[in-house]
């Protein structure tokens, strides 16, 4: 986009007692309809009067940003949102008495006042309270200002004065020199305009937080993965590729040995790792990001980490893998967004897939093995331990009577059920038995399995979990379905009355005991489409052998 480029005032706006000159001639600028980038304590922002459409045009022309992109409405007094939503819950209320001032968006639905450019079309608006005092003094000065981050679109965000001159000179009226940011990466934002809480971007409020105040909080799907094709941008920031620097990024998981191993033997120029890693790759441009078990000090290093790249003439680089726990959630939502959803694995992933009966994992198993994937299934490797002359029968006959087993060698499995399911102690005893043998055999293929090339092994466990399988496993998918669904699949496959089915279920555990212990959760309905269910899974584990 050609803007025409004019004359940026540079404005000293450390302190509002010493630089209250400039912060009202910043005021002043914002009242006449001009746009000024203001320091708050998360990242630059370029500012315009909410409530004017003109002006707020000329942000998304300085930045080249599309506005359907929305913008967050800043404030600088609690009283001020009464002008913007029509609607303050309690909810709302309560956050604000918790983190404002401070790095947390709420959106609310909007009042008429304040215009489509500002809310990018949508009915709600994003507010927030910043706690620097310099962007609440020239807010107070002048009026709400919308402001997303004051840099050119699609790069990363400005987190110092520098950054900020160099994208905004010659397209902002003003720039305020504020010094470096704390936080280093945009607010929390959150939408109280749906039943149950969403967070759209994490932040420097991190998801506990929020939940200790609202109770239940969902995490929108796009905070780790891509935008679904139409979907619209509920809040900044979640757009498919973001805060991105002119390097190709991908990142790399594994741990440091694994990652030095596969980077040093790539033809990668550039690494992005944790402080005190460089030792690690000396023939490669070298940045880091913070500690690898702090995220604060990864937010706060990471846009200067990108530019940094770029300034070094990185072009191909590859990324350590953050923690997504606390603040790590928003380090890696603006890391993966760099990286235009990019992963790579270091080394071959074990993948737990559980869920109750019914549920469909008979079609992920199916989908997975057409993806060059291994799958083991335990409810077969049950069966074989106890066929005939199986070693495993001598240890079921030493603790349920040898009678058990019949003079051909096989096994009595009605005699042995009626005794194993007899009490609860003798049920725990059997899978005690079961369990860690099943598992063993388990594992021990899918090792096999990786070894031999498999794009990834799949344990394909229903009581993943109870065997203790989980903690081989580098991630898990659950899978789940409706119950009518899970009904008429459960008749139709195994021949059984509803009632019989619905006996099956009920001795099950509910969806949320397997979504809850998951990573990815497909939920499995009719027609079935296993691509679009397990994008997410594919591209972050598997996108190094599709």
């Amino acid at each position: 986009m050609v803007i025409n480029l004019k004359n940026t005032l540079k404005l000293r706006t450390f302190d509002i007692n010493n630089d209250i000159k400039d912060i009202e001639t910043a005021a002043e600028i914002l009242r006449n309809g001009g746009i000024v980038a203001i320091p708050t304590e998360t990242v630059y922002g370029l500012a315009a009067d909410a409530f004017d459409s003109e002006a707020v045009k000329k942000i998304f022309e300085a930045k080249g940003r599309p506005q359907d992109n929305p913008l967050i409405v800043h404030i600088s007094d609690f009283e001020q949102i009464y002008s913007i939503a029509r609607e303050v819950p309690e909810k709302a209320k309560a956050l604000a008495d918790a983190f404002w001032p401070g790095p947390l968006t709420i959106i609310l639905p909007k009042r008429e006042e304040i215009p489509s450019e500002t809310s990018g079309g949508l009915d709600t608006v994003a507010v927030r309270m910043p706690s620097h005092d310099v962007a609440r003094e020239i807010i107070a000065r002048s009026c709400p200002l919308a402001a997303p981050s004051a840099n050119i679109s699609g790069f990363p965000s400005p987190t110092s004065f520098d950054h900020v001159e160099a994208d905004m000179t010659g397209r902002a009226d003003a720039i305020c020199n504020g010094g470096d940011c704390d936080v280093g990466v945009e607010s929390t934002v959150i939408t109280l305009a749906t039943e149950i809480p969403v967070l759209l971007r994490p932040g420097g409020v991190t998801l506990e937080q929020l939940e200790s105040i609202l109770g239940e909080v969902r995490v929108a799907d796009a905070v780790l993965n891509p935008m679904k094709k139409d979907e619209k941008a509920e809040s900044p920031g979640m757009k498919y590729k973001h805060y991105s620097p002119d390097a190709q990024i991908q990142i790399v998981r594994g741990n440091l040995k694994e990652f030095a191993d596969f980077v040093n033997s790539s033809d990668c120029d550039g690494v992005l790792c944790f402080e005190g890693e460089e030792e690690h790759f000396p023939e490669k441009i070298c940045v880091t990001f913070g500690r690898e078990d702090d995220s604060l000090s990864q937010a706060q290093r990471l846009f200067d980490a990108l530019r940094e790249l770029d300034e070094k003439g990185s072009k191909n680089v590859f990324s350590r893998a953050p923690s997504e726990n606390g603040v790590g959630l928003a380090v890696c939502n603006r890391l993966y967004r760099a990286a235009a959803f990019r992963f790579v694995n270091a080394k071959k992933t074990i993948v737990g897939l559980t869920g109750p009966t019914g549920a469909g994992k008979g079609f992920i198993s199916e989908y997975l093995k057409k993806l060059g994937c291994y799958v083991s299934d335990t409810d077969a490797i049950a069966r074989e331990i106890t066929m005939k002359d199986s070693p495993f029968l001598g240890i079921l006959a030493e603790h349920f009577g040898q009678d058990i087993i019949d003079e051909n060698g096989e096994l009595k499995r009605k005699l042995l059920a009626e005794r194993a399911f007899k009490t609860k102690e003798s049920q725990i005893l059997l899978n005690s038995l079961m369990h860690p043998e099943i598992i063993r055999i388990s594992v021990e293929r899918c090792n096999d399995a990786i070894e031999k090339g498999a794009a990834a092994a799949i344990i394909d466990a229903p009581l993943l979990f109870e065997a203790g399988a989980d903690k081989y496993c580098d991630t898990i998918i659950a899978v789940i379905a409706p119950k009518e669904i899970r009904i008429e699949r459960i008749m139709k496959r195994d021949g059984i009355t509803r009632e019989q089915a619905l006996g099956r279920m009920s001795v099950q555990h509910e969806d949320e005991f397997y979504t809850m212990k998951s990573e990815f959760t497909v939920r499995s309905f009719e027609p079935y489409d296993a691509e679009e269910e397990l994008k997410g899974f594919v591209e972050k584990y598997l996108g190094q052998v599709m």
